[in-house]
């Protein structure tokens, strides 16, 4: 099995910084992408930002210039960070994590963790 635990949520003003951290354990062969989605009360869960293994980043248009993503291979661990938020940033974030595992291939989640952007 793996787990994904993703941390550095919290409240913070609009204009502020935040950075989330999503580490990935257990039965790790290699982790291909790795990325955060967001889902806001009443909406569908959408793509925050991804990262492959080979460092190619893909970002929704919304967060473009304001958030950035990074990894660490070494640890599993894929890396938020988001500066100039604004309230409509408000939104449980999920890690996300494609994993190869002995021979099974699949996408694991974490468990959210809350950001609120006050006004």
């Amino acid at each position: 099995q793996v787990q994904l635990v993703e941390s550095g949520g919290g409240l913070v003003q609009a204009g502020g910084s935040l950075r989330l951290s999503c580490a990935a354990s257990g039965n790790i062969r290699s982790i291909n992408a790795m990325g955060w989605y967001r889902q806001a009360p009443g909406k569908q869960r959408g793509l925050v930002a991804t990262i492959t293994s080979g460092n190619y980043t893909n970002y929704a248009d919304s967060v473009k210039g304001r958030f950035t993503i990074s990894r660490d291979i070494a640890k599993n661990t894929v890396y938020l960070q988001m500066n100039s938020l604004k309230p409509e940033d408000t939104a449980v974030y999920y890690c996300n994590a494609n994993v190869v595992s002995g021979t099974n291939y699949r996408a694991y989640w974490g468990q959210g963790t809350q950001v609120t952007v006050s006004s």
